[in-house]
């Protein structure tokens, strides 16, 4: 018996040894990568690190704790006019500015959970309240002219200004966006391996079941509406700062929810590398039908809706879940 224990101990340590290996040659392979593609893979690829941040922030609250949102497009925005608004008016680094924007948005997230989970909104009413928000501050921005109403904001260039977060070349932002999408991974693997994590997901599968367990379902959902928002935030700074222009219809639009909701139900909710294995697969298939179809507005979205509803009817749990369904039969047979 006790050698049967030391065997799988070994095992163990022996399978977390190879993960990091993976892990490290993965960064690694990642951190040459852009020295050896053309420039349009290099926007593709930061694409796919912003989206993966915006959709690890929704997976926290829609995928851990089960709280689907159809408006987190709120949070992305909110990032996105806070940190222009302050480097546009005050001169304020974006650097410093993604952290307010981080606290604006956790604000605003705090306020709708308070909303929503004193009174135990879930389901489709959470779902339904966050567009409504998101749809809110949409029509406010867009007649709002101090924020450069229905017109947005133009972020003025100032060349190769690494301490204002600008660059003449896409390989900086590159890097930044990499290093912020390995940040939101670890800390969502993180909180799955803490008992925090295992209270969002108890809430997930039986909130009352939760409740008679001692679990405070009210506090978990507000910690995960925090985090959530913050994470989108964080992805919407870097897109104003990346593109140079931001208005309404690009950061609180329902289209916006829709591609940031998108991607980890596609990947797998509920899981640290359904984001970004959703984002991996969905964005270059955004590019490809933008570019296709461009004379054909809403084109593209027909086709992510095709694939939202097939994923729906025949993934359910995302392409991991059937992964981890395909592997379990492989390995009882």
């Amino acid at each position: 018996m006790n050698e049967n224990k030391h065997a799988a101990g070994y095992l163990a340590r022996g399978l977390g040894t190879k993960k990091w290996f993976v892990i490290i040659l993965a960064l690694a392979l990642l951190h040459v990568l852009p020295w050896t593609i053309p420039s349009h893979i290099i926007h593709m690829m930061i694409m796919i690190f912003i989206f993966t941040i915006m959709g690890q922030g929704w997976n926290v609250l829609g995928g851990y704790v089960g709280q689907f949102s159809f408006g987190h497009a709120l949070f992305f925005g909110i990032g996105a006019y806070t940190s222009t608004l302050l480097f546009l008016h005050l001169g304020l680094s974006p650097w410093f500015g993604i952290i307010i924007a981080c606290m604006a948005s956790i604000a605003v997230g705090l306020f709708v959970g308070l909303l929503s989970f004193r009174y135990g909104l879930s389901g489709p009413f959470f779902a339904l309240i966050m567009l409504a928000f998101a749809e809110i501050f949409h029509i406010t921005f867009i007649t709002w002219k101090a924020v450069g109403g229905s017109l947005g904001l133009l972020i003025q260039s100032s060349g190769n200004a690494p301490l204002l977060m600008q660059f003449t070349d896409k390989i900086p932002f590159y890097y930044i966006s990499l290093w912020f999408m390995a940040a939101a991974l670890y800390v969502v693997w993180r909180f799955e391996k803490s008992r925090t994590g295992l209270y969002f997901m108890a809430v997930r599968e039986d909130k009352d079941a939760a409740e008679a367990l001692g679990i405070n379902t009210f506090k978990s959902q507000m910690i995960a509406m925090a985090i959530s928002a913050g994470m989108t935030a964080i992805g919407g700074t870097i897109y104003a700062q990346y593109l140079l222009y931001i208005d309404p219809d690009i950061t609180f639009g329902a289209i916006n929810s829709v591609e940031i909701m998108i991607r980890p139900i596609i990947g797998g909710p509920g899981t640290v590398l359904g984001p970004l294995l959703g984002s991996v697969v969905l964005t270059p298939l955004s590019e490809f039908t933008r570019e296709v179809f461009q004379a054909y507005s809403g084109v593209y979205l027909m086709i992510y809706g095709i694939v939202l509803v097939a994923v729906i009817m025949f993934l359910p749990e995302g392409i991991i879940g059937f992964a981890n369904r395909m592997f379990e039969k492989f390995r009882t047979r």
